[in-house]
């Protein structure tokens, strides 16, 4: 196969420095908008050339792995590809961009997201088996071609990452709870504290709890405005039902309830008794 990845930060490029493993694959190429994400991706050897938009369509496989909004405009710009052609989106939420899927190449598609990922980004950010043992979700499979998911499946697995099946509309509430609510929590806490705190007391103070939770802040902007944009119906929902959590919890603190305070804790605990 030959694999061209439209988007080379940390998700593309890690994507591409693991598909160049495979034995199945034979050429990754890759396109980029940022002139300075293709002088780096080249540097950095992660892929075998640069190629423009109209290129890409000439290539077996080709991986979305940009932000979702970008995906939308990419899909509309894929139109005619020939119809072997596999065509999977990396993006953290899929109902949107499945809506969006023109006709005409909706058997080429497939709707996937990798469950994995740092806050970094760029292609320098690209690392070794980010894919590995990691999760994907394939979303609405039913609808691509049956060639098109036959590939998407062989390539996740050749990865070594273990497959889940769900509509895009379930994956898109479960993502907003696991993934997108979290890093919304972490920009609040980060502005929270960045508006109460100066630069000396961060630094002086801020332990392995503040920065373990303020680690998503460092995420991409850009993505997650996007992110956040197109999933907001269930992110405003998450965000909700957390702060009915908090002022709980609040409210238990400052009536002095702490055998209430002590359960909530208990509680959150068993979290890890599936995680761990």
């Amino acid at each position: 196969m030959n694999v061209a990845i439209i988007g080379l930060g940390l998700m593309g490029g890690s994507l591409a420095k693991s598909l160049k493993s495979l034995d199945f694959i034979e050429n990754v190429v890759g396109s980029d908008h940022n002139k300075i994400h293709q002088e780096e991706a080249i540097e950095l050897a992660l892929v075998d050339k640069i190629v423009g938009l109209d290129e890409v369509k000439n290539y077996d496989v080709i991986f979305l792995a940009i932000p979702v909004d970008g995906v939308i405009a990419a899909l509309q710009n894929l139109v005619g590809v020939k119809e072997d052609v596999t065509i999977i989106d990396l993006g953290s939420t899929k109902a949107k961009i499945v809506a969006s899927v023109p006709p005409s190449i909706r058997k080429n598609f497939v709707a996937a997201h990798p469950m994995t990922g740092t806050e970094n980004f760029g292609p320098r950010a690209a690392i070794d088996a980010l894919y590995d043992d990691k999760v994907v979700v394939l979303c609405d499979l039913e609808n691509s071609g049956k060639h098109q998911a036959e590939v998407a499946k062989k390539i996740f697995k050749a990865l070594n990452m273990k497959k889940h099946f769900m509509s895009a509309k379930s994956h898109d509430r479960h993502a907003a709870f696991i993934s997108h609510m979290p890093h919304a929590i972490s920009y609040s806490l980060a502005n929270t504290v960045m508006h109460q705190e100066n630069k000396r007391n961060i630094l002086a103070l801020a332990a392995g709890g503040f920065r373990s939770m303020s680690r998503l802040a460092k995420s991409s902007a850009n993505m997650w405005e996007d992110i956040f944009r197109q999933n907001k119906e269930h992110l405003v929902e998450a965000i909700e039902l957390f702060e009915g959590e908090l002022k709980t919890l609040k409210e238990n603190i400052k009536n002095d309830e702490w055998e209430k305070v002590h359960k909530s804790i208990e509680a959150g605990n068993r979290l890890h008794d599936i995680l761990d």
